[in-house]
Protein backbone atom coordinates (compact mmCIF):
# COMPACT_ATOMS: atom_id res chain seq x y z
CA UNK A 1 0.00 0.00 0.00
CA UNK A 2 1.29 3.45 -0.96
CA UNK A 3 1.92 5.76 2.39
CA UNK A 4 -0.05 8.46 0.80
CA UNK A 5 -3.25 6.21 0.28
CA UNK A 6 -6.61 8.42 0.94
CA UNK A 7 -8.86 8.02 3.75
CA UNK A 8 -12.17 8.40 3.85
CA UNK A 9 -14.78 8.22 6.55
CA UNK A 10 -17.97 7.08 4.57
CA UNK A 11 -17.18 5.33 0.74
CA UNK A 12 -20.42 4.94 -0.87
CA UNK A 13 -20.75 3.11 -4.09
CA UNK A 14 -23.38 4.03 -6.70
CA UNK A 15 -25.23 7.02 -7.49
CA UNK A 16 -29.65 6.63 -7.81
CA UNK A 17 -31.43 7.60 -5.21
CA UNK A 18 -30.13 5.56 -2.32
CA UNK A 19 -26.61 6.51 -2.68
CA UNK A 20 -27.45 10.16 -3.26
CA UNK A 21 -29.77 10.48 0.03
CA UNK A 22 -27.07 8.37 1.78
CA UNK A 23 -24.82 11.38 0.76
CA UNK A 24 -26.85 13.91 1.86
CA UNK A 25 -27.79 12.44 5.57
CA UNK A 26 -23.49 11.39 5.70
CA UNK A 27 -22.93 14.57 4.31
CA UNK A 28 -24.83 16.73 6.77
CA UNK A 29 -23.22 14.26 9.58
CA UNK A 30 -19.89 15.95 8.69
CA UNK A 31 -18.99 11.98 7.53
CA UNK A 32 -17.21 13.68 4.55
CA UNK A 33 -18.61 11.34 2.13
CA UNK A 34 -17.19 10.48 -1.29
CA UNK A 35 -19.47 8.97 -3.96
CA UNK A 36 -18.15 6.79 -6.59
CA UNK A 37 -20.76 7.20 -9.29
CA UNK A 38 -19.98 3.62 -11.02
CA UNK A 39 -20.84 2.83 -14.84
CA UNK A 40 -24.20 4.34 -15.25
CA UNK A 41 -24.31 7.87 -12.69
CA UNK A 42 -27.80 8.80 -11.59
CA UNK A 43 -28.79 4.79 -11.48
CA UNK A 44 -31.30 3.06 -13.55
CA UNK A 45 -33.63 6.28 -13.35
CA UNK A 46 -31.95 8.09 -15.74
CA UNK A 47 -32.98 6.08 -18.56
CA UNK A 48 -36.94 6.52 -17.18
CA UNK A 49 -38.63 9.50 -19.38
CA UNK A 50 -40.79 10.56 -16.97
CA UNK A 51 -41.73 9.96 -13.04
CA UNK A 52 -44.68 11.18 -11.21
CA UNK A 53 -44.98 8.81 -8.08
CA UNK A 54 -41.45 10.67 -6.73
CA UNK A 55 -42.41 12.91 -3.78
CA UNK A 56 -42.20 16.75 -3.93
CA UNK A 57 -42.42 16.73 -8.18
CA UNK A 58 -45.94 17.44 -8.45
CA UNK A 59 -45.54 18.11 -12.13
CA UNK A 60 -43.62 15.06 -12.30
CA UNK A 61 -40.38 15.19 -13.68
CA UNK A 62 -37.46 13.30 -15.79
CA UNK A 63 -35.30 10.65 -14.15
CA UNK A 64 -32.00 12.93 -15.11
CA UNK A 65 -33.76 16.18 -13.76
CA UNK A 66 -34.39 14.52 -10.53
CA UNK A 67 -30.70 12.39 -10.24
CA UNK A 68 -29.58 15.61 -11.03
CA UNK A 69 -31.23 17.36 -8.38
CA UNK A 70 -30.37 14.70 -5.67
CA UNK A 71 -26.98 14.85 -6.72
CA UNK A 72 -26.66 18.58 -6.78
CA UNK A 73 -28.14 18.89 -3.18
CA UNK A 74 -25.59 16.37 -1.80
CA UNK A 75 -22.65 18.46 -3.21
CA UNK A 76 -24.46 21.55 -1.38
CA UNK A 77 -23.50 19.59 2.07
CA UNK A 78 -19.94 18.52 0.91
CA UNK A 79 -20.13 15.23 -0.57
CA UNK A 80 -17.46 14.93 -3.33
CA UNK A 81 -18.80 12.80 -6.76
CA UNK A 82 -16.80 10.84 -8.62
CA UNK A 83 -16.77 9.75 -12.00
CA UNK A 84 -15.12 6.04 -11.78
CA UNK A 85 -15.73 2.74 -10.49
CA UNK A 86 -15.24 0.41 -7.59
CA UNK A 87 -12.59 -2.40 -8.57
CA UNK A 88 -11.94 -4.15 -5.77
CA UNK A 89 -12.58 -4.65 -1.54
CA UNK A 90 -11.12 -6.46 1.08
CA UNK A 91 -13.67 -6.24 3.77
CA UNK A 92 -11.38 -8.62 5.93
CA UNK A 93 -10.34 -5.86 8.13
CA UNK A 94 -11.24 -2.33 9.24
CA UNK A 95 -10.58 0.49 7.58
CA UNK A 96 -11.29 -1.17 4.32
CA UNK A 97 -8.85 -1.31 1.77
CA UNK A 98 -10.88 -0.26 -1.73
CA UNK A 99 -9.23 0.16 -5.01
CA UNK A 100 -10.97 1.94 -8.35
CA UNK A 101 -10.72 1.05 -11.64
CA UNK A 102 -7.64 3.37 -11.89
CA UNK A 103 -5.62 2.09 -9.43
CA UNK A 104 -6.45 4.50 -6.71
CA UNK A 105 -5.91 3.26 -3.59
CA UNK A 106 -8.56 4.04 -0.46
CA UNK A 107 -9.05 3.14 3.16
CA UNK A 108 -12.90 3.52 3.85
CA UNK A 109 -13.99 3.56 7.89
CA UNK A 110 -17.37 2.79 6.23
CA UNK A 111 -19.03 1.68 3.00
CA UNK A 112 -22.13 2.18 1.90
CA UNK A 113 -23.12 -0.25 -1.18
CA UNK A 114 -26.11 1.16 -3.41
CA UNK A 115 -25.12 -0.36 -6.55
CA UNK A 116 -28.71 -1.29 -7.34
CA UNK A 117 -30.08 -4.08 -9.45
CA UNK A 118 -30.44 -4.05 -13.47
CA UNK A 119 -33.37 -5.16 -15.49
CA UNK A 120 -32.80 -8.31 -17.40
CA UNK A 121 -33.81 -7.23 -21.01
CA UNK A 122 -34.35 -9.40 -24.18
CA UNK A 123 -31.81 -8.17 -26.09
CA UNK A 124 -33.85 -7.14 -29.36
CA UNK A 125 -32.30 -3.97 -30.65
CA UNK A 126 -35.64 -2.21 -31.18
CA UNK A 127 -35.92 -2.93 -27.30
CA UNK A 128 -33.55 -0.55 -26.22
CA UNK A 129 -34.26 2.06 -29.61
CA UNK A 130 -37.86 2.46 -27.68
CA UNK A 131 -36.43 2.01 -24.01
CA UNK A 132 -38.07 4.88 -22.10
CA UNK A 133 -40.82 5.24 -25.47
CA UNK A 134 -43.27 2.94 -24.27
CA UNK A 135 -40.37 0.08 -23.25
CA UNK A 136 -40.52 -0.39 -19.67
CA UNK A 137 -39.12 -2.55 -16.81
CA UNK A 138 -41.35 -1.47 -14.10
CA UNK A 139 -45.29 -1.31 -14.28
CA UNK A 140 -45.55 0.18 -10.74
CA UNK A 141 -43.16 2.99 -12.62
CA UNK A 142 -44.57 3.81 -15.66
CA UNK A 143 -48.20 2.13 -15.68
CA UNK A 144 -50.34 5.18 -14.99
CA UNK A 145 -49.28 6.67 -18.34
CA UNK A 146 -51.17 3.90 -19.85
CA UNK A 147 -54.66 4.49 -18.28
CA UNK A 148 -56.92 3.15 -21.07
CA UNK A 149 -54.64 1.80 -23.28
CA UNK A 150 -53.00 -1.49 -24.73
CA UNK A 151 -50.29 -3.39 -23.03
CA UNK A 152 -48.07 -6.22 -23.37
CA UNK A 153 -46.12 -8.23 -20.83
CA UNK A 154 -43.34 -10.08 -21.29
CA UNK A 155 -42.24 -13.57 -18.77
CA UNK A 156 -43.96 -16.01 -16.69
CA UNK A 157 -42.69 -15.71 -13.33
CA UNK A 158 -44.15 -14.20 -10.73
CA UNK A 159 -42.94 -11.24 -11.40
CA UNK A 160 -44.91 -10.66 -15.17
CA UNK A 161 -48.01 -12.31 -13.13
CA UNK A 162 -47.37 -9.12 -10.92
CA UNK A 163 -47.18 -6.75 -13.38
CA UNK A 164 -49.98 -8.11 -15.36
CA UNK A 165 -51.88 -7.71 -12.71
CA UNK A 166 -51.28 -4.42 -11.53
CA UNK A 167 -51.39 -3.27 -15.33
CA UNK A 168 -54.82 -4.95 -15.65
CA UNK A 169 -56.33 -2.06 -13.26
CA UNK A 170 -55.34 0.78 -15.79
CA UNK A 171 -54.86 -1.06 -19.27
CA UNK A 172 -57.81 -1.77 -21.28
CA UNK A 173 -56.21 -4.94 -22.38
CA UNK A 174 -53.24 -6.49 -21.50
CA UNK A 175 -51.67 -8.88 -23.45
CA UNK A 176 -49.37 -11.40 -21.38
CA UNK A 177 -46.29 -13.17 -23.96
CA UNK A 178 -44.88 -16.42 -22.82
CA UNK A 179 -42.57 -18.70 -24.47
CA UNK A 180 -44.10 -22.18 -22.69
CA UNK A 181 -47.92 -23.09 -22.60
CA UNK A 182 -48.11 -22.43 -18.73
CA UNK A 183 -46.32 -20.07 -16.28
CA UNK A 184 -43.88 -20.67 -13.89
CA UNK A 185 -45.46 -18.26 -11.51
CA UNK A 186 -46.66 -19.23 -8.31
CA UNK A 187 -50.64 -21.07 -8.07
CA UNK A 188 -52.08 -17.83 -6.44
CA UNK A 189 -50.62 -15.75 -9.11
CA UNK A 190 -51.72 -17.84 -12.11
CA UNK A 191 -54.96 -17.90 -10.86
CA UNK A 192 -55.50 -14.08 -10.33
CA UNK A 193 -53.85 -13.91 -13.59
CA UNK A 194 -56.09 -16.42 -15.60
CA UNK A 195 -59.37 -14.97 -13.89
CA UNK A 196 -58.37 -11.52 -14.45
CA UNK A 197 -61.29 -10.26 -17.84
CA UNK A 198 -58.55 -7.89 -19.77
CA UNK A 199 -55.65 -9.99 -19.44
CA UNK A 200 -55.08 -12.38 -22.69
CA UNK A 201 -52.48 -14.94 -22.37
CA UNK A 202 -50.22 -15.09 -25.88
CA UNK A 203 -49.15 -18.81 -24.69
CA UNK A 204 -46.04 -20.55 -26.90
CA UNK A 205 -44.68 -17.22 -27.86
CA UNK A 206 -41.60 -14.92 -27.90
CA UNK A 207 -41.03 -11.49 -28.80
CA UNK A 208 -39.27 -10.94 -32.06
CA UNK A 209 -39.56 -6.91 -32.78
CA UNK A 210 -40.63 -3.73 -31.55
CA UNK A 211 -42.77 -1.58 -33.38
CA UNK A 212 -42.72 2.02 -33.10
CA UNK A 213 -43.26 5.46 -35.06
CA UNK A 214 -40.71 8.27 -35.04
CA UNK A 215 -41.53 11.44 -35.47
CA UNK A 216 -38.30 13.94 -34.99
CA UNK A 217 -37.14 13.23 -31.67
CA UNK A 218 -40.55 11.51 -30.53
CA UNK A 219 -40.86 8.18 -30.55
CA UNK A 220 -43.68 5.47 -29.48
CA UNK A 221 -44.18 2.09 -29.42
CA UNK A 222 -47.18 0.73 -31.59
CA UNK A 223 -47.01 -3.14 -31.68
CA UNK A 224 -44.65 -6.20 -30.77
CA UNK A 225 -44.37 -8.92 -33.60
CA UNK A 226 -44.58 -12.36 -31.75
CA UNK A 227 -43.38 -15.81 -33.27
CA UNK A 228 -45.36 -19.07 -32.60
CA UNK A 229 -42.08 -20.95 -31.06
CA UNK A 230 -44.00 -24.21 -31.97
CA UNK A 231 -45.26 -23.29 -35.51
CA UNK A 232 -43.14 -20.57 -36.53
CA UNK A 233 -45.89 -18.09 -37.32
CA UNK A 234 -45.48 -14.80 -36.88
CA UNK A 235 -48.13 -12.01 -35.80
CA UNK A 236 -47.81 -8.22 -34.79
CA UNK A 237 -50.52 -7.31 -31.97
CA UNK A 238 -51.16 -3.45 -31.60
CA UNK A 239 -49.97 -2.13 -28.53
CA UNK A 240 -49.13 1.43 -26.47
CA UNK A 241 -46.59 0.02 -24.03
CA UNK A 242 -44.17 -3.17 -23.57
CA UNK A 243 -43.10 -4.65 -20.30
CA UNK A 244 -40.40 -6.58 -19.82
CA UNK A 245 -40.85 -8.36 -16.75
CA UNK A 246 -38.57 -11.92 -16.43
CA UNK A 247 -36.51 -10.19 -13.92
CA UNK A 248 -33.70 -7.82 -12.49
CA UNK A 249 -29.84 -8.87 -11.67
CA UNK A 250 -28.29 -7.11 -8.57
CA UNK A 251 -24.82 -5.44 -9.13
CA UNK A 252 -23.35 -6.91 -6.50
CA UNK A 253 -20.04 -9.03 -8.13
CA UNK A 254 -18.05 -6.98 -6.13
CA UNK A 255 -18.80 -8.30 -3.12
CA UNK A 256 -19.52 -12.37 -4.24
CA UNK A 257 -18.20 -14.31 -1.38
CA UNK A 258 -16.96 -11.46 0.73
CA UNK A 259 -20.59 -10.46 2.09
CA UNK A 260 -23.73 -12.37 2.59
CA UNK A 261 -25.99 -13.07 -0.51
CA UNK A 262 -28.85 -14.88 -1.79
CA UNK A 263 -28.75 -17.31 -4.72
CA UNK A 264 -29.37 -14.39 -6.64
CA UNK A 265 -27.08 -12.14 -5.63
CA UNK A 266 -28.99 -9.80 -3.41
CA UNK A 267 -27.36 -8.62 -0.41
CA UNK A 268 -28.62 -9.52 2.48
CA UNK A 269 -28.90 -6.98 5.57
CA UNK A 270 -30.14 -7.47 8.94
CA UNK A 271 -33.65 -7.14 9.70
CA UNK A 272 -34.97 -3.62 10.30
CA UNK A 273 -31.55 -2.67 8.90
CA UNK A 274 -28.89 -2.05 6.13
CA UNK A 275 -26.05 -3.19 8.17
CA UNK A 276 -23.99 -6.58 6.10
CA UNK A 277 -22.73 -9.05 7.52
CA UNK A 278 -19.93 -7.48 7.93
CA UNK A 279 -19.64 -4.53 10.67
CA UNK A 280 -19.08 -1.07 9.06
CA UNK A 281 -20.57 -2.03 5.57
CA UNK A 282 -24.11 -1.55 5.09
CA UNK A 283 -26.62 -1.75 1.39
CA UNK A 284 -29.24 0.60 0.75
CA UNK A 285 -31.34 0.22 -2.37
CA UNK A 286 -32.19 -1.91 -4.90
CA UNK A 287 -28.72 -4.05 -3.93
CA UNK A 288 -30.78 -5.13 -0.96
CA UNK A 289 -34.28 -5.17 -1.99
CA UNK A 290 -36.02 -7.10 -4.47
CA UNK A 291 -39.32 -6.44 -2.98
CA UNK A 292 -40.39 -3.08 -4.24
CA UNK A 293 -37.62 -1.69 -5.90
CA UNK A 294 -38.78 1.81 -5.96
CA UNK A 295 -37.13 5.30 -6.23
CA UNK A 296 -38.70 6.09 -2.69
CA UNK A 297 -37.73 2.94 -0.90
CA UNK A 298 -34.16 2.98 -2.31
CA UNK A 299 -33.92 7.14 -1.13
CA UNK A 300 -35.29 5.60 2.42
CA UNK A 301 -32.60 3.23 2.67
CA UNK A 302 -30.27 5.27 1.76
CA UNK A 303 -31.12 6.92 4.61
CA UNK A 304 -30.64 4.51 6.92
CA UNK A 305 -27.43 3.36 6.17
CA UNK A 306 -26.23 6.85 6.41
CA UNK A 307 -27.49 7.21 10.16
CA UNK A 308 -26.33 3.38 10.90
CA UNK A 309 -23.02 4.45 9.29
CA UNK A 310 -22.77 7.66 11.59
CA UNK A 311 -23.99 5.85 14.91
CA UNK A 312 -21.66 3.16 14.02
CA UNK A 313 -18.46 5.37 13.74
CA UNK A 314 -19.73 6.86 17.30
CA UNK A 315 -19.82 3.70 18.72
CA UNK A 316 -15.95 3.08 17.39
CA UNK A 317 -14.75 6.40 19.01
CA UNK A 318 -16.42 5.53 22.42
Amino acid sequence: MSENIEKIKCLIIGSGPAGFTAAIYAARAELQPVVYQGMQPGGQLTITTEIDNFPGYPEGTSGTAMMEDLKKQAERFGTEVRWGEIADVDVSQRPFKVKTDDNKEILADTIIIATGASAKWLGMPSEQEYNGYGVSACATCDGFFYKGKVVAVVGGGDTAAEEATYLSKLAKKVYLIHRRDQLRASKAMQNRVLKTENIETVWDSIPVEIVGKKEGFSKAVTGVVVKNVKTEEQKTIDIDGFFVAIGHKPNSNLFKEKLNMDETGYLITKPDSTATNVPGIFAAGDIQDKAYRQAVTAAGTGCMAALEAERFLTEQED
